[in-house]
């Protein structure tokens, strides 16, 4: 199958839209299309390495997603449609790989994905076995010179940068079989901090309805363990505004340690330049 620009691109996977993937507009929200992705990757069958496995020759082991970025270029649904899902392998190293993917329905891009991935035991990642790295070659893409996530810069890490926060309490629903709560759960949370603070600056909070207007793009670094039982809060500074689009900056809290960050995009809607000063910048 060829991408917008001619390129061949990945393994298909198709999906259906299914009701909880549907934002209130109706149509596939960024979250839904993160667990579209997560649903393409999960099915890749990696034979060299599962056939290592089942001989005993690797492990135990951790599959531990380090980051991920999800965007939603164009509506998706109704409830049913047949979505395809391209997945390919981007970046190979000793310790973690970076799988690339795009969405389309009926021939239109309408989202894409990257998702970062380390294995890991209690002392720390794990270098790849030959098996697996010869699996994940064939998956490999052209190079496109798409580089690595930088990491955090420190003032991210830190609760002064922020200047609005929501309060979360982890929930039993929210724990995976590795025992924290899963990524995409936490990708909900920051859906959650900005809605909070979008009806806050609008004025509608505690009465009314609240302003549909969710980030159309995640790119998302995971920086520790979110564990339930836990109480967290969600730091959000409005990076820059501009005409359509308001920039985000998040972060997940436990007391004073940073344990994920987050750059969204989302429609500015009703924010007034008013409410959006209200919240300081980062510098």
């Amino acid at each position: 199958m060829n991408t917008p620009d001619g390129q061949r691109f990945g393994i298909q996977m198709d999906v259906r839209v299914r009701q909880a993937d549907l934002g209130r507009d109706g149509s596939a929200s960024t979250i839904g299309m993160a667990r579209w992705l997560e649903d393409a990757r999960i099915r890749l069958r990696l034979h060299r390495f599962e056939r290592l496995i089942g001989k005993g020759g690797f492990g135990p082991y951790q599959i531990l997603l380090v980051g991920q970025r999800v965007n939603r270029f164009a509506p998706a649904g109704p409830t049913g449609t047949r979505v395809q899902v391209h997945t390919g392998v981007r970046r190979v190293g000793r310790s973690s790989f970076t799988f690339e993917q795009v969405i389309m329905v009926d021939g239109k891009h309408v989202g894409s994905g990257d998702a970062t991935v380390v294995l890991a035991d209690n002392s720390g990642p794990l270098q790849f076995p030959d098996e697996l790295i010869a699996d994940l070659d064939e998956m490999q893409l052209p190079e496109t010179g798409t580089s690595a996530a930088a990491r955090p810069r420190p003032e991210r890490l830190q609760r002064a940068h922020y200047s609005y926060w929501a309060t979360l309490r982890s929930r039993i629903g929210d724990v995976d079989s590795n025992q924290h709560v899963n990524f995409i759960a936490l990708a909900t949370w920051y859906d959650e901090a900005v809605a909070t603070f979008t009806s806050h600056s609008i004025g509608t909070s505690g009465a009314g309805s609240v302003p549909d207007l969710p980030p159309s793009s995640y790119q998302i670094q995971y920086l520790g363990e979110v564990t339930y039982p836990g109480d967290y809060e969600i730091g959000l500074t409005v990076r820059s505004v501009d005409t359509d689009s308001v920039h985000y900056e998040l972060g997940v809290f436990h007391d004073s340690t940073c344990l994920s960050v987050a750059d969204a995009i989302g429609p500015r809607g009703k924010l007034t330049a008013e409410a959006l000063e209200a919240a300081p910048t980062a510098d």
